[in-house]
């Protein structure tokens, strides 16, 4: 690496130097003495050949992988001299290949000055201790006391947490919950280095160290904190917005968390900062840590394994959840930032855009094709050019004229109307011919200067004044907004996007960063960070604005509507699932984005924020047949699944392509809608206790290594495997099928040409966990069923609402021992809190005892019309329904039964005789 391009990670400490003193553990036990906390150091780590200067010995005992960064400054050519003025190591190293970031030339000496752990008292929920730093660090106003407090708040978190001993700081305005209690058999154990400091966390099952901070000096300045880690594997994932694989890189990669407006690219900052990542140990444990801080940040990882957490503002707050399989690490972060939100039904089906309609004659035009080939739609939405000038609650009264009769004839029809919706609000009118400003700027309610005055920036239409969502009186003036608009356009949902600016309307940035942001300021494409808000300034909120926007979205369309209200926003912090969706922002019509939408939602799905998707055969460029088949096919498993894209590219709604394509693009979302309540049971699950809906197969088979490294296929739930196509070209697919039996969903067209025969519905594949070839004609998305899974399915319709009128359908994917299990929640899809009010009805089904049974509203709704039974290896001598024979059909290995079985109400009894003897029955739970 050369000099001008230093990157921002560098070296370890030798943990063998530490004193450690005895400290106490949860148990109140001393500490045992740390085994795996020692870097595995070893002299040498110079490459030969390069000249180096002389060294102090305990530069060169520091391995290459294990060197800490002491410079991270961008932008700044490091010399020896420099770096020595700080009291760190500096041995240069070649240049990797490729322009790639390297080892840092700059590091920690072993015997680099950290704090010291002065005292540590017990506590009712754990500990609480002072740390004190007697040589000062070189960044300005460091800050020389440190309160330390520990709170064991679960059997399964932790709650660790660093700030100014005398001063207070600012702290991210989230609601966390409380513990009132000690955890009383935690499966961790805490330990402490006390000179210098450091955090020595362990799992107590395998004595597995998960955190060891010992590893570098811990830094905490005014505007710079910093803390390192070492990791007991290179696993790790989460740390969002990026572009990138599932799995993150370990080689000297460093992520930034800064939200940002930029079309998705590589190694940058993206819309969205979620300090919270998830690693998977050895053997298949898992474990989580957020850092609960919303100022400017950076991750920096190496091949050690080790982490580097750097923000610039906010106190250390750190949650860490121990699992043990990932799955539960998800659901005790949830815990701490909230559980999603429980979508409306018809927010799970298929939504459709673009910015270029150019008219609501248009618009209705494609709407109408759409219900002319009988394609299932849900939402049509509109960008930007409905409004008249680009602001905000208006209308285009000459274009958009028929917008409210179009809107009413979708309600017609069982469909919904979603707007693009931006809180820059125009200041330019009249006085007194603009309510927005003219009312938010009465009441006070927007971003301010450092002087006071009204912060004007330059958006969509011209100068804007931004709102202050962390007011709340913002809140009410938004509502009163949107309850005027809606008076006019009576719209089910909204899409929001944070204030962005052009290149060249930047304003003036006074606050240093040296976190490495796109655009090499805070103030790239945003407000700058010095401006006020009623919470704290823009430096501290940046992070949380699209949180705040969708938060008080949420709360007026609750108040418009009197039902769950639909939101997706491109900006999000952590909790943003309380109240939003999310889609992967303004993506490019190329099948290597297409690729990076699977990552991106399996990430989202770590945040905490299941609704989540791409724009599905992409946003700018023109696609082609063939990418915008496979994106529909891939996108139609999307949990939020919409297709849009810009002005002055070709339409790429179904309807305009060739019949054979829009025919593959109708089946695949036909498919979709069969498969509505087993995706709206998921989302209950999800906001129920935070289960995913689109999950990484590493979630279901956490000791299989194979899938660790996996994101080009994906499950939804535990049950169904997606193995999307994402190459040009191809009639074929390579996908990896874990170890048991899992059922193709539906036919594959015959391609004996191609050597692959038939298959048959419900045709099964053993695997012992391998990579398998599939059949993928341009028609066909492979899926499969994992043994021992009941999935409820419906009819399709076009609409959802059309499909919630069908009976049910249940597919049995058998196991090898003849079990299997499903479970439905069903309500009436739109109302507030009908979990909490008990308006709905839980059934779960089972192969080896099962039935119907339950009441509540909504219940006699729940119909079973059709049974299929996969897995059946003969056919059966007959079928009984309480104690009556009935007609049924075999074929192959599937037994299917067209019946009518009310559920719940009463509870027929239905037995199917199979050899050997298969009783099935279905029960219910109503009401909790």
């Amino acid at each position: 690496m050369s000099r001008g391009s230093l990157v921002l990670l560098a070296a370890s400490r030798n943990a063998a130097a530490h004193k450690f003193r005895p400290g106490k553990n949860l148990r109140g036990h001393s500490a045992k003495p740390q085994e795996q906390a020692d870097a595995a150091l070893s002299p040498g780590a110079v490459s030969v050949g390069w000249p180096q200067p002389t060294l102090p010995p305990k530069c060169l005992l520091v391995p290459e992988s294990h060197r800490f960064d002491c410079y991270p400054e961008r932008r700044v050519v490091v010399t020896q001299e420099l770096c020595e003025s700080r009291g760190c190591c500096f041995i240069e190293s070649p240049p990797p290949a490729g322009g790639k970031r390297g080892v840092p030339w700059c590091f920690y000496p072993p015997d680099f000055p950290s704090y010291t752990l002065e005292s540590l008292n017990q506590t009712a929920l754990g500990m609480v201790g002072l740390l004190v730093r007697r040589e000062k660090a070189y960044y300005p106003r460091d800050i020389e006391m440190l309160r330390l407090d520990v709170e064991f708040e679960t059997d399964t978190r932790l709650h660790i947490k660093i700030t100014d001993a005398a001063n207070p700081r600012y702290e991210v305005p989230l609601e966390v919950p409380r513990a009132m209690k000690k955890a009383e058999n935690p499966i961790y154990s805490l330990d402490f280095s006390w000179d210098p400091f450091g955090v020595l966390l362990r799992r107590r099952a395998t004595g597995m160290v998960l955190l060891n901070t010992t590893v570098a000096p811990l830094i905490f300045a005014d505007q710079f904190l910093q803390i390192s880690t070492s990791l007991p594997s290179k696993f790790l994932y989460g740390l969002g917005e990026h572009r990138g694989p599932l799995l993150h890189s370990m080689d000297w990669n460093t992520l930034t968390l800064w939200a940002r407006d930029v079309s998705p690219m590589e190694s940058f900052n993206l819309y969205g900062a979620h300090p919270f990542y998830l690693l998977m140990e050895e053997g298949g444990d898992a474990h989580g840590v957020f850092l609960l801080n919303s100022n400017a940040m950076e991750v920096a990882l190496q091949p050690a394994p080790g982490l580097t957490w750097r923000t610039i503002g906010g106190v250390l707050d750190f949650y860490i959840f121990l699992g043990p399989d990932p799955n539960m690490v998800i659901q005790q972060y949830q815990q701490v930032i909230g559980f999603p939100a429980m979508p409306p039904f018809w927010a799970l089906g298929f939504h459709l855009c673009r910015w270029g309609y150019g008219s609501s004659n248009e618009t209705w035009q494609t709407v109408r094709a759409m219900r002319n080939y009988q394609i299932p739609q849900d939402a049509q939405w509109n960008d930007i050019d409905y409004m008249d000038g680009y602001r905000d609650f208006t209308l285009d009264s000459q274009k958009f004229a028929s917008l409210p009769s179009l809107v009413e004839d979708l309600h017609k029809h069982g469909q919904h109307y979603v707007m693009i919706l931006d809180p820059g609000i125009s200041s330019t009118n009249p006085n007194g011919s603009y309510w927005p400003f003219d009312e938010g700027l009465r009441r006070g309610l927007f971003l301010n200067t450092t002087q006071g005055q009204t912060l004007i920036g330059q958006v969509w239409p011209g100068f804007t004044a931004f709102a202050d969502f962390s007011n709340p009186d913002t809140h009410q003036w938004w509502l009163e907004n949107l309850q005027r608009f809606h008076a006019h356009v009576p719209f089910d949902g909204l899409w929001i996007v944070s204030p962005s600016l052009p290149p060249g309307h930047s304003l003036p940035e006074h606050l240093s960063l040296l976190a490495a942001v796109l655009g090499d300021s805070l103030s790239a494409k945003t407000v700058c960070a010095s401006a006020k808000q009623k919470a704290s300034v823009h430096y501290n909120l940046h992070n949380l604005y699209g949180l705040m926007e969708a938060k008080a979205t949420a709360s007026a369309l609750m108040q418009i509507h009197g039902k769950r209200p639909f939101v997706i926003s491109r900006s999000t912090f952590p909790s943003q699932g309380r109240y939003s969706g999310h889609w992967l922002g303004d993506n490019q019509s190329q099948w290597k984005d297409m690729y990076y939408s699977i990552p991106g939602l399996l990430s989202f799905s770590l945040f905490g924020i299941p609704l989540v998707g791409a724009d599905i055969c992409g946003f700018s460029g023109s696609t082609s047949e063939e990418l915008c088949t496979r994106w529909m096919q891939l996108g139609a498993f999307y949990p939020f699944a919409r297709n849009h894209n810009t002005q002055n590219e070709k339409a790429q709604d179904p309807t305009v392509f060739s019949p054979a394509a829009r025919t593959a693009m109708k089946d695949v979302l036909l498919t979709r809608y069969s498969l509505l309540p087993f995706l709206y049971t998921l989302f209950h699950r999800a906001h129920l206790q935070g289960d995913t809906v689109a999950r990484p197969l590493f979630f279901e088979f956490p000791q299989d290594v194979t899938t660790l490294g996996l994101d080009r296929q994906f499950l939804w739930g535990r049950s169904l495997l997606v193995t999307p196509v994402l190459d040009p070209g191809v009639d074929s697919v390579t996908g990896y099928v874990p170890r048991g039996t899992w059922y193709d969903f539906y036919t594959v067209r015959s391609t004996a040409a191609l050597g692959w025969g038939r298959m048959v519905p419900g045709s099964s594949m053993n695997s012992s966990g391998e990579m398998v070839k599939m059949s993928a004609p341009l028609d066909h998305l492979n899926l499969h069923i994992r043994e021992g899974a009941i999935l409820p399915t419906q009819k399709p319709g076009t609409t959802s609402e059309a499909t919630r009128r069908n009976p049910l359908c249940l597919i049995v994917a058998l196991s090898s021992s003849t079990s299997a299990w499903g479970d439905l929640f069903w309500d009436d899809g739109e109302s507030l809190d009908t979990f909490e009010q008990g308006s709905y009805s839980y059934v779960v089904f089972n192969v080896t005892q099962v039935g119907c049974s339950g009441e509540g509203r909504g219940a006699s709704e729940v119909t079973i019309g059709t049974l299929s039974i996969f897995g059946v290896q003969e056919p059966p001598s007959k079928v009984l329904l309480n104690g009556q024979e009935k007609p049924f059909s075999y074929l192959d290995n599937q037994v299917q039964l067209h019946l009518r079985v009310p559920c719940p109400g009463e509870s027929p009894s239905l037995g199917v005789s199979i050899p050997p003897l298969l009783a099935l029955r279905v029960t219910g739970r109503v009401g909790g």
